[in-house]
């Protein structure tokens, strides 16, 4: 498996900022530093992030939250406001949101530690359909 697609699976980051993190450096195999994109990882190798080692989850968790409006759908906000994870904080395992709905927006919204299923469920190339409800005030005009 690639070294960024299994940082993923680890809940590290997404796979892209996972890349980011292996050129940079910060990602080490067996005790070498690897700065290469496309470095393959195989059962048994010690993987460390930032000098922490990290392994696949065995045992994947499912929630389902109903995000109110004003929650930032992200794990952490350089503005300070509150997230998804904020809300979750009893939560014990290190999990991610699949997706995003926007700060003024409220529903369902899943949150896991199964990094394949949100790539199942979140890229284009998947192409699995999603529904929105919107509510609004007054008429809505062909201009609007």
């Amino acid at each position: 498996m690639r070294l960024q697609k299994y940082l993923a699976a680890c809940g590290v980051a997404s796979r892209r900022k996972c890349e980011v993190y292996i050129t940079e450096g910060l990602v080490s195999v067996n005790g070498e530093v690897i700065t290469t994109l496309g470095t393959t990882v195989e059962e048994g190798d010690k993987v460390r992030f930032n000098g922490e080692l990290v392994s696949l989850e065995k045992n994947y968790v499912y929630y389902m939250l109903n995000k109110p409006t004003g929650c930032v759908t992200t794990v952490q906000d350089e503005q300070g406001r509150v997230t998804v994870l904020d809300i979750m904080e009893d939560v014990e395992e290190r999990i991610f949101p699949v997706g995003r709905l926007d700060l003024n927006t409220s529903g369902l919204l899943i949150l896991t530690n199964d990094g394949e299923l949100t790539y199942g469920l979140t890229h284009p190339k998947h192409d699995v359909n999603k529904t929105y409800e919107a509510k609004v005030r007054g008429k809505v005009t062909e201009e609007v």
